[in-house]
């Protein structure tokens, strides 16, 4: 039996017009098998910090009161061999031309998610995708995205990337971490620094990835992976 690997995938201001220029997207790769551990893990950090086993890190919830839970969740995925994230950072959304290039923002978005999974999803095994319910439209949402990689994967039978499922984050650990990490990727990329505990969270990936989060890095790169697209850049369109 192949390999299932589950990518948790969570997105920031990815709507057209909601006024904030900067869009991140982002996936959490971790082996079915494993969700489960790291799920127990971050339970029991949360006692460790005297918070409930429900609570859900998020990145709206980081405050300087919690910067070291927080830098201790970012330690968790980084000393787990068995987890690895992508990052896609859209620096600036107004400057798309969806008009020139015969597309809709629907379309775009589907082509900047393509552009997230891509590296992932050439591994080899079966891959799940997971991805958080924004709102009432996203079941139709998310079986046209599905569709749009299946058929630029050639993959029209969904052996490679199976159906993706909405879930609640509030369940999943997995996609609660994603949605930390992209919070980090959007607060350097929005040139943003007055929430110190927010800062603490940056200064913990900068000092585990070695990055500084501000730019693409080598293809395919382990562990932690950004992609910087630019409006210009050409790949797949504006």
């Amino acid at each position: 039996m192949p390999e299932v690997t589950h990518l948790y995938c969570d997105e920031s201001c990815h709507l057209e017009k909601d006024h904030l220029p900067v869009m991140v997207l982002g996936a959490l790769a971790c082996p079915h098998d494993h969700a489960r551990s790291v799920s127990l893990e971050l339970r029991a950090l949360k006692r460790a910090h005297g918070l409930s086993d429900n609570f859900e890190l998020k990145w709206t919830k980081v405050s300087p009161a919690k910067a070291a839970f927080y830098r201790g969740v970012v330690e968790l995925v980084f000393a787990d061999p068995k987890l690895s994230f992508r990052g896609l950072v859209v620096p600036n959304k107004e400057a798309l031309r969806h008009a020139d290039f015969g597309q809709s923002h629907d379309e775009w978005y589907y082509k900047m998610y393509y552009l997230l999974l891509r590296p992932m999803l050439r591994q080899e095994g079966v891959f799940r995708a997971f991805l958080d319910i924004k709102d009432t439209k996203g079941g139709l949402k998310v079986r046209r995205l599905h569709d749009y990689l299946c058929k630029h994967l050639n993959d029209p039978e969904a052996k490679k990337l199976q159906p993706m499922q909405l879930v609640h984050s509030d369940e999943i650990a997995c996609l609660q971490l994603a949605d930390l990490l992209i919070g980090a990727l959007g607060y350097v990329h929005r040139g943003l620094s007055s929430n110190a505990g927010k800062m603490a969270v940056v200064e913990a990936v900068r000092a585990a990835s070695g990055l500084t989060l501000k730019y693409s890095t080598a293809p395919g790169r382990p562990k932690f992976d950004i992609f910087v697209w630019e409006a210009n850049a050409g790949d797949i369109g504006q």
